[in-house]
């Protein structure tokens, strides 16, 4: 098994970028979810679960480590200014702001209590500690359980960026690979992780992006077959940086 792809998003559900390297710190890949938009109104951290518009920019970090985003429109809006406020309200139709993950304040996002339905009940979870992750700092997924998806559901494209990993890993093979990896040590490299458990999935994975078409059974293939998971969460045991190409081992 060896480091196919690595992915950071540095501001949430907006599109990320592809690295070569990553640096992998206690908290995460360094960089990956540490912006957020807040709505001003509510107080929450807006996700592409309940506004799917977030999915169509992009984000990538640049060298002083203020993020760059793109909208749809052509606009690119560079770290946390009144103007990009002001951008980013025009573009969602509400007021909101750029926030980064340290700052103070709710933690709170929303989420449809029916993945395949936007009229269903929403709901509120909280946030992880640190960044702006669902529930441990890093994610892990496999080509094998790619290729599973697409032989479930073979009229779906079972592009990464749905998935939105941090670590895509080349494995041999069809199937669920990562499922037994909860509880087990995960060599990255020199990197250690520690899988903790299966990664639940919701909305995200039907929305649209660019090049990408809303698909509703991606999620009911994995309701379906697979307890609605995919892919791993992982903590962090021994930090340090990975590269694509570095062996993975279990």
């Amino acid at each position: 098994m060896r480091v196919l792809e690595l992915w950071r998003h540095p501001v949430k559900s907006l599109q990320g970028e592809r690295l070569e390297e990553a640096a992998i710190v206690p908290d995460g890949l360094a960089g990956d979810r540490e912006w957020g938009i807040r709505d001003k109104a509510t107080g929450n951290v807006l996700t592409g679960r309940r506004e799917p518009l977030l999915l169509l920019a992009s984000s990538r970090l640049l060298a002083d480590g203020r993020p760059e985003m793109k909208l749809p429109d052509g606009r690119r809006l560079t770290g946390a200014t009144t103007e990009t406020d002001a951008a980013l309200s025009d573009w969602l139709g509400r007021n909101v702001a750029l926030v980064p993950c340290n700052e103070p304040g709710r933690r709170v996002a929303e989420v449809f209590a029916d993945a395949t339905d936007d009229t269903s009940p929403a709901f509120e979870f909280t946030l992880a500690d640190g960044h702006f992750v669902d529930t441990f700092p890093l994610l892990l997924l496999t080509t094998a359980s790619l290729r599973q998806g697409a032989r479930e559901h073979p009229a779906g494209v079972w592009d990464v960026r749905r998935f939105r990993p941090n670590v895509l890993i080349d494995v041999d093979g069809t199937g669920w690979v990562e499922d037994d990896w909860s509880g087990k040590r995960v060599r990255v490299g020199d990197v250690a992780l520690d899988a903790q458990a299966r990664c639940e999935r919701c909305t995200m994975v039907t929305r649209p992006q660019p090049g990408l078409e809303r698909d509703l059974d991606v999620y009911r293939t994995l309701a379906r077959g697979h307890s609605a998971t995919f892919g791993v969460w992982s903590s962090v045991q021994t930090p340090g940086v990975v590269r694509v190409g570095d062996d993975v081992v279990v």
